[in-house]
């Protein structure tokens, strides 16, 4: 028997001892269950039964999960799960799930990146950072969900704590007042109507006001939130009057709204500044050029 054929016995032996090994760890591992309660379970739902890729994937993404739940990953699970609740929970995700859509993201685009180098006759090795960059989408994606909905309840909520404090002047106590505000406007909650939803939920299980309030801050990292929840703290712990300090909070917070407001349209003059002397420099060379040219001679 010569080298060659010797080689390829040893290639084929090998790829039988890989497919056995993998079909005995996909037998032996136990597929992730699907989230059913809580928001969670029904944002999974809604995914599910919204269809498209998510949909498709689904089940390939428990796998993973299962096969991620078995390795000791506490900090990262304890991170990832504080980043959904900030995200609201989207597609129903868990913080293993979370983990195996990096791989599989790391995956697609590592495999398409690869047979796209096949195809182009270009160096292989470019599918390097494209797996990497796949692994971390994710995560760069959840991050911008957190953003974007924080930008959204900073947004909103000067004009909801004004609504909260007519209420309370009203003759609504607090937590009636948050009720009215949190009532879905349409057929879905916003961003903001449903973390006071959350708080709300807080309050009846049996949790303080302080603790669903500083519950709320911790979920929306926002200056605006923050400021807020530390307001009616402060005024529970010392006995203010609630409806004048919320009141005073909403007017500080719509000053503040226009003061960044301002401060933007400040910013956007000074960074127009270069676009336009470069506008101003091309409509001269424009002008200019042909003159120029017809006097060097051109």
């Amino acid at each position: 028997m010569d080298v060659a054929c010797l080689l390829r016995w040893t290639c084929v032996l090998l790829l039988a001892a890989g497919t056995f090994g993998l079909s005995s760890l996909a037998w032996s591992v136990r597929v992730a269950p699907t989230p059913r309660l809580g928001h969670r379970g029904a944002e999974r739902r809604r995914a599910l039964q919204a269809g498209g890729a998510f949909a498709t994937f689904e089940p390939a993404l428990r796998f993973l999960a299962g096969i991620i739940a078995e390795l000791p990953l506490a900090a990262l699970r304890e991170r990832q799960e504080l980043e959904l609740r900030r995200a609201d929970d989207p597609w129903g995700l868990t913080a293993d799930e979370c983990s195996g859509l990096a791989v599989l993201g790391a995956l697609g685009l590592g495999g398409f990146a690869l047979g796209l180098s096949h195809r182009i006759d270009v160096t292989p090795w470019i599918a390097l950072p494209a797996t990497a960059f796949g692994f971390m989408l994710p995560s760069v994606q959840l991050r911008e969900v957190i953003r974007a909905r924080s930008k959204e309840i900073s947004r909103g909520l000067p004009h909801a704590i004004e609504v909260v404090a007519m209420c309370m002047g009203a003759g609504h106590d607090f937590l009636g007042a948050l009720r009215l505000v949190a009532a879905p406007h349409g057929k879905e909650h916003t961003a903001l109507s449903r973390e006071l939803h959350v708080v709300l939920e807080h309050l009846e299980l049996g949790h303080t006001r302080r603790e669903a309030l500083l519950s709320f801050a911790a979920r929306v990292r926002a200056p605006a939130v923050r400021d807020f929840v530390n307001a009616v703290v402060q005024a529970e712990q010392r006995g203010n009057p609630l409806a004048k300090v919320i009141q005073v909070q909403g007017r500080m917070l719509n000053m503040r709204r226009s003061v960044n407001a301002e401060e933007a349209a400040a910013r956007a003059a000074v960074m127009m500044v270069a676009p336009m002397l470069i506008l101003v420099c091309c409509i001269l060379l424009l002008l200019m050029g042909p003159f120029v040219l017809k006097g060097i001679g051109f």
